[in-house]
């Protein structure tokens, strides 16, 4: 019979002891080699050691709890002498595949556990390391300067909790894109945007379940008429609450010190493009139909698609809407089109239980997330206009009924 004695490994660059968090052994068991031992906690990581032996437990030092000591004896195996011999006559075996002998000095810094040489590993060890493309040069041994299962596993857990890089990762392709045009044009408003607008954001919840049982029905009897979605009665809901609230329907010459406000509700409608965000122009949108509004929406649209509006279908808007439509999410927090004073973003929506009068049902609503030019509109008055919209939103028939 052979005595084996275990000490704590070193399972982390700079640490002087582990607290014992589990046993999974006690002293006269027998267990098989790689089989789990304890577990180690250090102030970053807890790792799972193996038995390095195959054998009888006699001794385990340390109560769960306590900590033990780098270096120290953790548990004693009796081995038999046959089991002992084998284990000399594998670390004096040559290893069936080496260490990379020349590593990349970035890596040779990163890694300060790595060991120079040839690596002591059985097959399935090496095999096992070479499918998780781990360099076994890298991972500490235990005991005897052979790694087995238990260190890779050790390797594993403490590299990815510390923030180390267990597997090597695809080398970083670094594509410059020149910032030019239009995609120029919108990096350069919008950082102006920001810097010269103090951004004031209010979002409020909307009920549309009317709204859109309404556009189902006007939509079932369009005849040769466009098809609505939600933009145009969003966007004669907008219209119809600025006659309120003229300080919104507006542009801030800040270099002036004017703020001149428009009587006409000239409605810029923020649109995607393959080249980039445009934002063409609906004009006189207030004497608008909702059926003249989606028609022009879709000239609009498709014109800015395919680069072919005018300068005046992009110039001039007073007010901005934009929406994202399905990926409108939850809240948005919108980009004031300079020098306009006020932006509605529109969010998607979402079926969910409300309470109405009383009553839970289930009710479709969408979020309106808006932003205003603090210097020009006061928090309360921008939060009185998004209810005015609101309102004319949950009640269309208001002001959606006229048609051409």
């Amino acid at each position: 019979m052979a005595r084996f004695e275990f000490k704590l490994p070193d399972i982390g660059e700079g640490i002087a002891e582990a607290e014992v968090v589990a046993w999974h052994v006690k002293p006269g068991d027998v267990v098989e080699e790689d089989a789990p031992l304890a577990d180690m906690m250090t102030d970053k990581a807890t790792v799972e050691l193996s038995a390095p032996v195959g054998g009888k437990v006699i001794e385990i030092n340390g109560k769960v709890g306590e900590t033990v000591a780098i270096g120290s004896v953790l548990a004693v195996f009796e081995t038999d002498g046959e089991a002992a011999e084998t284990e000399a006559e594998e670390e004096a075996t040559p290893p069936q595949a080496t260490a990379p002998e020349k590593a990349p000095r970035e890596e040779v810094q990163a890694e300060s556990t790595a060991r120079k040489g040839r690596v002591l590993a059985s097959p399935a060890v090496r095999k096992r390391a070479l499918d998780l493309g781990v360099d076994l040069a890298l991972v500490r041994p235990a005991e005897g300067g052979r790694v087995r299962h238990g260190d890779l596993d050790s390797y594993l857990r403490y590299s990815s909790r510390s923030g180390g890089a267990a597997e090597r990762s695809a080398p970083d392709r670094v594509e410059e894109v020149k910032v030019v045009g239009l995609r120029r044009r919108i990096a350069d408003n919008m950082a102006e945007s920001k810097r010269h607008i103090p951004h004031f954001s209010y979002v409020e919840e909307s009920d549309v379940t009317a709204l859109e049982a309404l556009r189902g029905e006007m939509n079932a009897n369009r005849g040769d008429r466009p098809k609505l979605t939600l933009l145009p009665f969003l966007i004669k809901a907008i219209a119809g609450a600025i006659p309120g609230f003229p300080m919104v329907n507006a542009r801030y010459d800040d270099e002036a010190g004017v703020v001149r406000r428009h009587s006409a509700v000239h409605l810029g409608l923020a649109t995607q493009t393959d080249a980039g965000l445009m934002v063409p122009v609906i004009r006189d949108a207030a004497s608008r139909s909702v059926w003249n509004i989606a028609a022009e929406i879709a000239r609009l649209s498709d014109g800015a698609r395919a680069g072919k509006l005018s300068r005046d279908d992009l110039s001039g808007s007073t007010i901005t809407l934009t929406s994202l439509g399905a990926l409108g999410g939850i809240v948005s927090t919108p980009v004031i089109n300079r020098p306009e004073v006020a932006i509605v973003g529109v969010n998607r929506i979402v079926e969910r239980p409300a309470v109405i009068d009383g009553r839970v049902e289930i009710r479709k609503l969408m979020n309106l997330s808006s932003s205003f030019d603090h210097r020009v509109v006061d928090g309360y008055d921008a939060a009185r206009f998004i209810q005015a919209v609101k309102r004319l939103i949950e009640t269309p028939a208001l002001v959606f009924v006229d048609q051409d």
